[in-house]
């Protein structure tokens, strides 16, 4: 069992952040990826509010560059899912399914999954023109009429992308005001191919084959052919469930320096209580983590 100062579990942002801070500060670091390093934003079509990139930039390529930078510095990455998580004498221990880790100290950066709406129709349509991704399944939608359910700034994103592809592009939000951002809804509005719905709650998704609509809670129904559904991520801390405290809706408590009550164990991004949800406090996130972890093991060597 190879011990490592640092092992990260998740590739997203937050972990690909930390990793490179790791690195960057001397320690020996790996990092944990089960599925896709870069997470959700890898299917970014085009990312601009993140800091240095005045005209925007691929999620992908976002990923490549920062991936690349922590490597730079030293930092091990490989896929690898962590099924467990065990404090020990020495540090920490994290099993997989082919090998155990060592670490003396541990960030938990799984991100979230993503929330589903709970309606008739939801689970048997999934393919069949239900979608979580605009830019995976878009395409299947050419000239066609969709909808997408959600009010912040994934829906939004979502449904300025689809505009391009789709006859008609439908958000669909419970609240009488999306929570999107200013410059997004100003973008949405001023698309003819983009239209608002709101006050509106999804009573399930309609259909034979595929997708036909939406029924919604008042009777009425939207004829469509597909629904992107982008309602928000419920935090992925399964590990923690047996180390540190979670809040009500499963994310860890941290203190400013992204340490959870456990000394040693951080968790940020979407795992931890209180995130901002942006790719840029992802970032911050990891780095504060990652420096925090460094002075927690400077302490244990003294």
């Amino acid at each position: 069992m190879e011990q490592y100062d640092i092992v990260i579990v998740g590739g997203g942002m937050a972990g690909l952040s930390a990793a490179l801070y790791g690195g960057w500060l001397g320690r020996k670091v790996f990092l944990a990826e089960r599925q896709m390093f870069g997470g959700q934003i890898v299917n970014a079509d085009q990312i601009e509010n993140y800091p240095g990139f005045p005209d925007g930039i691929l999620g992908a390529d976002l990923v490549s560059h920062v991936r690349m930078q922590a490597m730079k510095f030293g930092a091990k990455m490989a896929y690898a899912e962590i099924t467990g998580l065990k404090q020990e004498a020495s540090g920490f221990r994290l099993d997989s399914s082919e090998e155990a880790y060592a670490a003396r100290a541990v960030i938990i950066a799984t991100g979230g999954r993503q929330r589903a709406l709970g309606v008739a129709g939801e689970l048997d349509f999934e393919g069949r023109g239900v979608s979580r991704c605009a830019t995976c399944d878009g395409a299947f939608f050419a000239e066609k009429s969709v909808a997408v359910i959600g009010g912040g700034d994934t829906a939004f994103d979502e449904a300025l992308y689809l505009a391009s592809i789709t006859a008609k592009v439908t958000v669909v939000h419970r609240e009488a005001q999306p929570t999107a951002s200013a410059t997004l809804m100003a973008r949405a509005r001023e698309n003819p191919k983009v239209a608002l719905l709101g006050s509106a709650v999804v009573d399930g998704i309609i259909g034979t084959d595929s997708v036909e609509g939406l029924r919604l809670s008042n009777g009425s129904q939207l004829p469509l052919a597909g629904v992107f559904i982008a309602i928000g991520f419920e935090p992925e801390t399964l590990l923690l469930q047996n180390l540190g405290k979670l809040d009500g809706g499963g994310h860890a408590v941290v203190n400013l320096q992204m340490q959870t009550t456990v000394p040693g164990l951080f968790a940020v991004g979407a795992a931890r209580q209180g995130n901002a949800g942006q790719l840029a406090s992802a970032a911050g996130d990891g780095v504060t983590a990652a420096m925090a972890a460094h002075r927690h093991l400077r302490a244990c060597e003294r």
